[in-house]
């Protein structure tokens, strides 16, 4: 399948690592030129010389926090003037925040809000006048639990939900500029943190043995690998999928109670 990804210039934020770096490095195997942006510099750096090391290409990085308006609007205005435009925004900047609700105070409401929420319109918001030449593509990283939100998982599923209404809404104002609005809900994917969980839970097991306890819950028997995450994000940014728009994917092993 051809993905016509080539010489397309990408941004994505939270790319230093996780399925914000598979999706830059996927990008770069595509024959995209990428930027990536997060707020790790340290992170940001070992993420770029490892995509030279794999690939052979260079990336453009941004150390910055997008729930800055004015950072979101510098690192687009900074990819398009390197590298002469803007095909594609991958907003995946975010954090795992689950709490009860009385244990949510109003700076955590605030804060995961300005990230997710803000940070995705902010940048959609400076992307827009690039995209509108050529159309193009973007797509806003969410969860599967914002579609059914469980006890003590705010404020991050109302957040994500919120994305979730927003690309919905995008789609429909920005398809006659031929620019598709998509997201892609997470489920359970294999990360650092769920590495130390399976370590906690399953003293002395392999990572292979503790996906295969958890998977007993999900339908394909095991925990996703962030790569796959990675492959929805591409295909829903690329020419393959240039009739999809509007629309969420869930990549989650089937464990979703929802569509």
């Amino acid at each position: 399948m051809e993905l016509g990804l080539q010489n397309k210039i990408v941004l994505v934020t939270g790319g230093s690592k996780g399925i914000g770096f598979y999706s830059a490095l996927q990008f770069v195997k595509e024959g995209a030129r990428v930027a990536i942006a997060a707020r790790d510099a340290q992170g940001l750096e070992e993420a770029k010389a490892e995509i030279q090391r794999l690939t052979g290409a260079d990336v453009l990085t941004f150390a910055t926090d997008v729930a800055n308006e004015q950072e979101c609007k510098r690192i687009v205005e900074e990819t398009a003037a390197h590298y002469g435009g803007l095909d594609v925004l991958i907003n995946n900047a975010g954090t795992a925040s689950a709490n009860s609700f009385e244990d949510v105070d109003s700076a955590l409401w605030q804060s995961d809000i300005d990230l997710k929420l803000f940070g995705a319109i902010h940048c959609s918001k400076y992307a827009v006048p690039f995209l509108k030449k050529n159309g193009g593509a973007i797509v806003n990283l969410s969860a599967v639990l914002a579609k059914t939100p469980p006890a003590s998982s705010l404020p991050t599923t109302v957040s994500r939900a919120a994305g979730l209404a927003l690309t919905k809404a995008m789609s429909k104002d920005l398809g006659k500029y031929n620019i598709r609005v998509n997201s892609v809900c997470i489920g359970l994917i294999r990360s650092s943190q769920i590495e130390k969980m399976g370590q906690a839970a399953m003293p002395g097991a392999t990572w292979e043995e503790y996906s295969a306890e958890v998977g007993k819950s999900i339908p394909l028997g095991r925990i996703g690998n962030t790569e796959e995450a990675a492959n929805a994000i591409v295909f829903l940014a690329s020419n393959a999928a240039s009739y999809i728009t509007g629309t969420a994917i869930n990549v989650d092993g089937g464990s979703g109670g929802t569509l």
